[in-house]
């Protein structure tokens, strides 16, 4: 293991020259998603936040309600779209060692409250929600689903994509996500809504000469960079500088402001997405290998649990999360997983109400189970550049610590 050697801590796409070399192939990356899911309408954004963002306005013409439900832990640019957009927000918290919502007080704020416009439901990790329970839960309330796949393009759950349960769904297409352009995201919903989503859409998105051409030169520096021998100056470096300086939000990637950019994306980009779709399958069953290489190794230890996928799910397992008894033994882990640059990762340092920038826009409240959660989760990479040495060794470190 070199000195400076860093494995990426999810399994995002690396970019080849190949792939700058094969802009001008036939079709666009609108149409790959929507065979993929399916789904009748997709258009591609500068990034899933924007993705929402363009979902909430739409609504917002749907009906006069005006509160939208997220869970106590899901990545703060949620938050931060659905305040953009005046909208209040109420909280839920999730399920004691589990990504998903807990159904009981999601079924209180849903019955209590006739405000509600919609649910925002995630598929943390790759691993799909449990989408019948939530869904006979909001709909019997009329209430909007909209599906955070973020982290979960090609998850099934009962045999069907995420991102086509609800009304409007949205995906990532950010570094670390899969899929990547360097920032991006995918705008979905049904055919009753597309010529609204769209209409919003022009309205709110504009050409952004300058924000785009940023987006390309990191896009170029990604390609660079993404690989075990560079990943370090870019991942570790700026994160020991913020630890450094104490600021644990900043050093985790994971200070977000509310005034994120909007702009359209440029064709260039689309097309490379569009160049190298056709590595999204492969790639998934690559995770779900690797994932399942874990379980096989670490299931049944007294000293953490696997969060698994749901029984008639399919997860892309972009990481494979364990869950530690207390946050001093899941801090063991990491700092000995880390030394070694072996991918591992906390995937959000908070629950969403802990974060100190997050207040204004946010309701008072106790979330435990994702307070817990974040205290105690930790994340293992299914890159593809680790080697089998890399995961014997993993494997190793965290059942001979």
């Amino acid at each position: 293991m070199g000195i400076f050697r860093q494995i990426p801590p999810t399994a995002s796409f690396p970019i080849y020259s190949r792939d700058f070399l094969s802009i001008f192939k036939m079709g666009s990356l609108e149409e790959d998603i929507k065979n993929l899911l399916p789904s009748p309408y997709a258009r591609i954004t500068c990034s899933g936040t924007v993705a929402l963002y363009v979902i909430i306005e739409t609504l917002k013409d749907l009906s006069p309600k005006r509160t939208i439900i997220i869970p106590s832990f899901i990545c703060p640019l949620v938050a931060l779209a659905i305040a953009r957009a005046g909208l209040k927000i109420v909280i839920c918290d999730i399920q004691a060692g589990r990504f998903d919502y807990d159904l009981k007080q999601l079924e209180k704020l849903c019955l209590n409250s006739g405000d509600i416009l919609a649910v925002i439901i995630p598929h943390l990790g790759g691993l799909p929600a449990n989408m019948k329970a939530i869904s006979q839960i909001v709909k019997k309330h009329g209430i909007y689903i909209v599906e955070d796949c973020a982290q979960a393009l090609s998850a099934e759950y009962d045999g069907r994509k995420v991102g086509t349960f609800g009304e409007f769904a949205f995906f990532s297409l950010c570094r670390g996500k899969g899929l990547t352009l360097y920032e991006g995201g995918v705008l979905v919903t049904h055919q009753d809504y597309s010529g609204m989503v769209e209409k919003k859409f022009t309205q709110l998105v504009k050409a952004n000469f300058l924000a785009e051409s940023m987006a390309i030169i990191g896009f170029i520096g990604y390609s660079i960079f993404y690989r075990p021998s560079l990943f370090w100056f870019i991942f570790n470096l700026p994160r020991n500088f913020w630890n450094l300086l104490k600021n644990k939000e900043k050093a985790a990637a994971e200070y977000n402001r509310i005034n994120f950019p909007i702009y359209k994306m440029s064709r260039f980009r689309k097309a490379l997405g569009h160049a190298f779709f056709h590595r999204l399958a492969p790639q998934i069953i690559r995770q779900r290998n690797l994932a399942e290489y874990y379980i096989q190794h670490l299931e049944g230890r007294e000293s953490f649990r696997i969060v698994k996928e749901l029984p008639g799910s399919l997860a892309t397992y972009p990481y494979v999360t364990l869950i530690f008894p207390s946050r001093e033994k899941r801090d063991n882990a990491f700092d000995s997983l880390n030394k070694r640059g072996l991918g591992a990762f906390i995937i959000y340092i908070h629950a969403l109400t802990d974060y100190p920038y997050m207040r204004p826009y946010l309701p008072d409240g106790n979330y435990p189970n994702a307070s817990l959660f974040a205290d105690c989760s930790l994340t293992l990479s299914t890159n593809i550049f680790l080697t089998h040495k890399d995961l014997e060794e993993i494997i190793a470190l965290l059942t001979h610590p």
